[in-house]
């Protein structure tokens, strides 16, 4: 009866010592997928978080450029074209310059010279100066000197001599091809010669354009293809060789000049003329656009 007790206490114990066996094996064997699922699961989940990361980081980034400081308009073009204050108190004795014809061969010259006098203003800009490698870096030099460049259509066509659709044609593409260079598209439209259509303006300002024409401008005229006379006339804003004996000088004129060398000679005696005579140019950043 002994023996027959110790029998059955020795194969029980060896059943329970293959048991215990069996259970750390199993335990062991499963314990490299367990591992391996829990690591897959923390890179899942550092994946996640490194993807919500960067989209915090892209959002934070789209604030901060939403939040940066906007300049505030000060200024508007009249139905006359000239620069008025939005507010009584805002200066009103103020001349805008703008360039036509840019960048020909004296733009980025004279964008110079005004960087130098602090002076403001717009360039208007032809896509047939553009349309070189060449051309597009003296545009981007005068865009990153801080000067706001125009749209003065593609080929400087006639608006009222064409079609709608190649008026059209005209200004959208210019202004697609300037925002190709610089990054951005033009605020102003000037049409060649002033001569605008309803259909034209209507393009221009469904484009987010501004439309002006200016007050005067004396240097495309033959007696005033001097750097001399075409100072005094534009500092007292008389052009009596051409039957304008009277000042055309008022607070907020426009004033219209070109890519030419005569007007990149007598730049910096226009701006100072012009200052001394009392106005401040204005910084076409302030003033008011579509």
């Amino acid at each position: 009866m002994k023996r027959i007790t110790f029998f059955i206490l020795v194969i029980g114990f060896a059943i329970l010592s293959a048991c215990a066996s069996d259970t750390e094996t199993t335990s062991q064997g499963k314990s490299p997928s367990a591992n391996g699922e829990n690591e897959e699961q923390n890179q899942t989940a550092e994946n996640e978080k490194q993807g919500e990361d960067e989209v915090k980081e892209e959002e934070s980034e789209e604030e901060e450029a939403t939040d940066e400081p906007s300049i505030e308009a000060q200024y508007t073009i009249s139905e006359n074209w000239s620069v008025i204050p939005i507010e009584a108190e805002t200066n009103e004795d103020v001349v805008l310059l703008t360039i036509d014809d840019a960048p020909d061969k004296y733009a980025v010259e004279m964008a110079k010279t005004l960087k130098e006098l602090d002076a403001g203003a717009i360039f208007f800009v032809n896509g047939h100066f553009i349309d070189t490698p060449e051309e597009e870096e003296m545009l981007k030099e005068i865009h990153e000197m801080g000067f706001m460049i125009g749209n003065h259509t593609f080929t400087h066509a006639t608006l009222p001599e064409i079609s709608e659709e190649e008026q059209k044609e005209e200004i959208i593409s210019l202004s697609d091809r300037i925002e190709e260079i610089i990054g951005e598209r033009p605020l102003f439209f000037r049409a060649p010669h002033g001569a605008n259509t309803e259909y034209s303006i209507q393009v221009a300002e469904e484009d987010g354009m501004t439309v002006m024409n200016w007050t005067y401008g004396y240097d495309y005229f033959e007696p005033y293809m001097n750097a001399e006379k075409l100072t005094e006339a534009m500092i007292s804003g008389e052009g009596p060789e051409v039957d304008v004996p009277y000042s055309l000088l008022k607070p907020g004129a426009n004033l219209l000049m070109h890519d030419r060398e005569w007007t990149a000679q007598s730049l910096p005696s226009i701006v100072e003329g012009l200052r001394e005579k009392g106005y401040e140019i204005v910084d076409p950043t302030l003033i008011e656009t579509k």
